[in-house]
This record gives C-alpha cells, sequence and structure tokens, in this order.
C-alpha cells in the first residue's frame, strides 16, 4: 500500500534543496542566543526580556510542532513547507522593524512557530519520496546542512550583531526563505489521501516507542550537550575560543554523514544504532574522565558522530513507523526530542550550577549506554514484527 503522499509518485525536491531549508532552519534557531547582550544594550531592554524573546520562540517552535504534523498530513507536506517559509519572511521582517518589546515579542514568537515547521517537513518528504540508501544519504546530509546552519550561527550572528546591527541577522533569514521559495515555485505535489486510519497510527504501540527513544535522545544529545560551552569556560577558556570548540560539534555531524553512508552498505540500521552509540558513550565518558578542553572538544566531535549515525538513524525510523500518519508521526518524535532536552537540562541545572561538569557527562555516558541499548534492541524487535505482519 503506499504511504498517503507517495501516492501519485510526487515530485522529489533535490536533497541539496532541501539541505538548504535545513541550514535556514538551523541558522535562525541558533542564531539568536549569541546576540542575546547587543539586542538588549541596543534596544534598552534588560537581558531578562531578551531572554524571554527567545523563550517564547523555542516554545511556540515546539508547541507548534504537533499542529504543523496534523496539517501535513491533511494538506500536503509542500503546501505546508510554502506557508511556513512565507511566514518566516513575514515573521522576520516585522523582527527587523519592530522596536520595542511586545512587537519583538509577537514577531520572534510568529517566527518561531513558523521555523518550526521546517524541519519535520523535511524529514516527512525524505520519508515520503525515499527509500533504502537513499534515504539514508538524504537523512544524514540534511543533519549535515543544518548542523553547519548551527554552527554558521552560532560562530557568526554575534559578530554581525556587533559590526553591524542584530537587524541584520533577521533580515538575512527573510532573503534566505524568500529565495527557497522561488526555489520551490515548480515543484508539485498531490495532497495526501485522508485515510480514516491516519491520526490515530500515530499513536499505536511502534510509533509510541520511537517517541520515547526520541526523548531519551534529547537527554543527552541536545540537553547535555549544551554544557559544553560552560564547561569549556569554567576551566578558564575564554567565551570566543569556548564558543569556536564546542562548535565542533558540527564538525562532528558533517564528517559523521560519509561515515553513515559507509556504515549503511555494510550494516542494517540496528547495527548503526549500536555504533553511533559507541560513540556517544566514548565522548560523554571522555569528559566524565577529565571536563578540560581537550576531553570536551573531542564531546563535541562525538556528539555530533553520534547524531550523523545513531540520530539519523532513529530518525529514518520515524518516517517509517507510521506511514499512513508519517506527517504528524515525526512531529510528535520532535516534539519528543524538545521534551527529553529539557528534561536533561532541568534534572542536571543544580550540578551546573555548582560546575560539577565531569559529574554531567558521567550521567550522560551512563544514560548513553541505556539509550543504544534501548534504540537498538526496540528497533531490531520493530523490523522482526513487521516482517512476520
Amino acid at each position: 500500500m503506499n504511504s498517503p503522499a507517495s501516492a501519485g509518485n510526487p515530485q522529489q525536491v533535490p536533497t541539496w534543496t532541501l539541505g538548504a531549508v535545513g541550514f535556514v532552519s538551523f541558522f535562525d534557531r541558533f542564531g539568536t542566543p549569541p546576540m542575546l547582550l547587543i539586542m538588549s544594550n541596543d534596544t534598552g531592554l534588560d537581558v531578562r526580556q531578551v531572554v524571554q524573546l527567545f523563550t517564547v520562540y523555542s516554545l511556540l517552535y515546539a508547541l507548534g510542532q504537533p499542529l504543523w504534523g496534523v496539517l501535513s498530513d491533511r494538506w500536503g507536506r509542500h503546501i505546508v513547507l510554502r506557508v511556513a517559509l512565507i511566514g518566516v519572511v513575514f515573521g522576520s521582517i516585522a523582527s527587523v522593524l519592530a522596536s520595542g518589546y511586545v512587537a519583538l515579542l509577537i514577531a520572534r514568537g510568529f517566527v518561531g512557530l513558523t521555523v518550526g515547521a521546517l524541519y519535520p517537513t523535511l524529514l516527512t518528504l525524505i520519508g515520503d519520496t525515499r527509500i533504502g540508501p537513499a534515504k539514508v544519504h538524504a537523512l544524514s546530509d540534511l543533519l549535515a546542512y543544518s548542523s553547519i546552519g548551527n554552527a554558521v550561527a552560532t560562530l557568526t550572528t554575534g559578530a554581525i550583531a556587533a559590526w553591524l546591527s542584530w537587524r541584520v541577522v533577521f533580515g538575512i533569514v527573510a532573503v534566505a526563505c524568500l529565495a527557497l521559495l522561488i526555489l520551490l515555485r515548480h515543484v508539485r505535489a498531490p495532497r495526501p489521501e485522508r485515510t480514516s486510519t491516519a491520526k490515530g497510527g500515530a499513536f499505536t504501540k511502534w510509533p509510541l516507542v520511537v517517541y520515547a527513544v526520541a526523548f531519551t535522545e534529547g537527554v543527552v544529545l541536545v540537553g547535555i550537550l549544551t554544557y559544553v560551552v560552560p564547561a569549556l569556560q569554567s576551566v578558564g577558556v575564554s567565551v570566543a575560543l569556548a564558543g569556536v570548540l564546542g562548535a565542533t560539534y558540527g564538525l562532528g555531524v558533517v564528517v559523521g554523514a560519509p561515515i553513515m553512508r559507509v556504515l549503511s552498505r555494510r550494516f542494517s540500521r540496528t547495527q548503526c544504532m549500536v555504533w553511533g552509540g559507541v560513540f556517544m558513550v566514548l565522548g560523554m565518558g571522555a569528559s566524565a574522565l577529565s571536563a578540560t578542553p581537550i576531553p570536551l572538544t573531542i564531546t563535541a566531535v562525538c556528539i555530533g558522530l553520534t547524531n550523523a549515525i545513531l540520530h539519523s538513524s532513529v530518525q529514518g525510523w520515524a518516517t517509517e513507523v507510521s506511514p499512513n500518519a508519517r506527517a504528524t508521526t515525526v512531529s510528535f518524535f520532535v516534539t519528543s526530542l524538545f521534551l527529553g532536552a529539557a528534561a536533561g537540562t532541568f534534572v542536571t541545572a543544580g550540578l551546573a550550577d555548582a560546575a560539577r561538569f565531569g559529574t554531567i557527562f558521567g550521567i550522560g555516558a551512563i544514560a548513553g549506554l541505556g539509550i543504544t541499548v534501548f534504540a537498538s534492541t526496540a528497533h531490531a524487535r520493530w523490523v522482526r514484527s513487521t516482517a512476520t505482519s
């Protein structure tokens, strides 16, 4: 049976175009934190208010995921992708023009809501239009492009804000999304067929297991990752150098993409999950033993490798576990990842406040081992269940 979105052979969006959308979405998502102090000085808002701008952005980014997933299954991936890009254009322009706290809060919240639709829709499109090795390659490439967007934002937006203006950063996002809309103007795809099982299919046994895996991944791969830069600063590394060393996470993802291609040709997806988990445990273990610059850099790189291998494997699983409700499933998968990240930082906040970063990474190593066993075992059981059904 064809999945809803694959019925009618939808036109495939080139991988590099999907990657460009991923780059821009992560550039916007990670571009604000380096500018917080500069925005505060320039607008006259206190730091707390500027942080609230990013908090509202992040909140609506996460809360909008299920909504976009349902709309994507109902209206089609390309419609949602275009609507979201148009929303980012207008929201970013409003961010450039806004002068007061309330206007900025509304503008940034709207951008967060619309940017949040982009990455899950890209994952769903890949699930709709690619199978086998082509899907593995597309997912790893998308993750690499997105991580580069993360790294570029981390390294450049603070400098752009200091030398020119923070408004220029939001203007760049608006122009980039407009260019992406032009690139997508000739791509057409039919609306997905509506089925009575589509909505409920996202909440059956195996999708719920995938959400649980994503939650545990979020605890370590997103939540604990945030402590790499603070840990570097706590041992005397300058803010600038700490940012550069922390950005080696992106290098790990980029290097991990071709490694994943090699592994996927030689091993099953379940086995690739185990390989990714090995990098996660080794990376966390290095900083657990010594939270100093070299081990912390190794941790950042290894988390990047883990994302390229383990996380991209779980992403592929998420696109297949419920084909009739693929977009809804992927959106809840992403939401679960964010919830896990929030839980990870919440649970370890006290340790971070006491600068006990070695302990945090030790917890990450133990959790990483558990995640690897959980993800690979659950996936193997799912494979067996689908083979016999």
